[in-house]
């Protein structure tokens, strides 16, 4: 039997294997330009991210740019098979893919694929539309997109998203597909509309946000943002902004909401996220420039709730960034007071621990091993001092970004 070592060249990165493509026309199957790649890979093919056993490898997955009908295949130069004689076998890469596919949503026949490719001009977007706007891109071109609120009891686009949802496996780190079938899933979609070679207008899917509506006594919702996905092709475009600016709007609009949430923000969404709601709440009265120095208060969570539906934790993360806005770091006492201001936010739940340890000694509880677990005095200045430095840092990138 031949040594496995003899074919490490064999072993492959998976993510630079992979090649996504949305095809609006035949012609694009042939255009290299609209090559993109996973981010990741490894929900896919495990931690590794390696594809065994071939060479010069090409694992292509097209997706019809409306509808979004999957096509999986693989090209290569040779494979370990024929290399070993049989003695060693190459990845199953098309079943592995498939393994993490809905059932009956792809096509391995490249005729079978193209035939949806041809209907695909009749494919419009599916629930109410809810906005619109158009961006102009780096080289000057003009886009237009549409943005819809979807229905969950419409089964043909449960299968539509269905396919949609597939792209987080390869975008989304520790991503999983949501039960569509549960009633309190809301979904948001936006789609360019564009003219095809017949000067006729068409529709490419470029990403969703989907909501969770948890239901909060007596009779209200209070909404968390799951999932935000834009495609690669359309990255760069507003287009995240857009989501979360039009699914804040549309929750506004119903009085049975409370606040909204964030399930399990990324670093890039908490970002953007923090960006637009301080932008927002730059225009309340109790976040002005000429109090938020006062100090955090009840009338900005209580204004930022009525107004934005923001939630509390979030609402003294937007003072923080604001009245980082309004002070003058280059004034000793201005900027002292700031830090000092964040730090004993910070600090609160270390003090919290301090004083319930406090009380279960004076009811002559063994409090050894919690103290144990507590960091010194000093070792907590220090953690204070990181925590502090990060957490301003990510305040300043906003702040600049809302002085341009």
């Amino acid at each position: 039997m031949a040594d496995i070592h003899e074919y490490d060249e064999l072993v492959l990165d998976a993510v630079e294997a992979v090649e996504f493509k949305l095809i609006r026309r035949k012609q694009d199957l042939d255009d290299d330009s609209l090559v993109f790649h996973p981010m990741m890979a490894h929900q896919i093919f495990g931690e590794s991210e390696r594809i065994f056993g071939y060479k010069g490898l090409c694992v292509r997955i097209l997706y019809t740019a409306g509808p979004l009908h999957i096509y999986i295949g693989i090209e290569y130069d040779s494979r370990v098979d024929e290399l070993s004689g049989g003695d060693i076998k190459a990845d199953d890469v098309v079943r592995t893919i498939a393994e993490k596919l809905p059932d009956g949503c792809f096509f391995v026949n490249m005729d079978e694929f193209l035939k949806t490719l041809d209907k695909a001009d009749k494919f419009k977007p599916y629930g109410e539309k809810i906005t619109e706007h158009s961006v102009t891109d780096e080289d000057g071109q003009e886009h237009f997109f549409e943005l819809y609120h979807c229905d969950y009891k419409v089964p043909a686009f449960l299968k539509f998203f269905s396919r949609l949802q597939t792209f987080i496996l390869w975008f989304v780190d520790a991503a999983s597909y949501i039960d569509v079938d549960d009633p309190q899933w809301s979904f948001f979609v936006c789609y360019e509309k564009y003219k095809n070679d017949n000067g006729d207008y068409q529709y490419a899917t470029t990403g969703y946000t989907t909501v969770y509506e948890y239901y909060a006594y007596p009779q209200h919702i209070r909404p968390r943002i799951s999932q935000v996905l834009v495609l690669p092709p359309f990255q760069k475009l507003g287009i995240g902004t857009k989501f979360i600016e039009t699914v804040y709007k549309y929750y506004q609009s119903l009085k049975n909401v409370i606040d909204m949430t964030v399930e399990d923000p990324s670093d890039d969404f908490q970002r953007l996220r923090n960006y637009i709601d301080a932008r927002l709440c730059m225009e309340l009265k109790s976040f002005g420039g000429d109090v938020i120095k006062k100090g955090f208060n009840k009338e900005m969570v209580r204004e930022a709730r009525e107004t934005y539906k923001l939630n509390p934790r979030q609402c003294r993360r937007v003072y923080e960034i604001l009245r980082l806005y309004y002070t003058n770091i280059y004034d000793k006492d201005d900027y002292h007071a700031y830090r000092l201001d964040v730090k004993r936010r910070l600090n609160a739940i270390y003090y919290k621990q301090i004083n319930d340890i406090k009380k279960m000694e004076k009811a002559k509880v063994d409090t050894e091993w919690l103290r144990a677990r507590l960091p010194t005095p000093s070792q907590r200045m220090e953690q204070l001092h990181e925590e502090y430095e990060q957490v301003e840092n990510a305040y300043k990138q906003i702040v600049e970004k809302l002085r341009d």
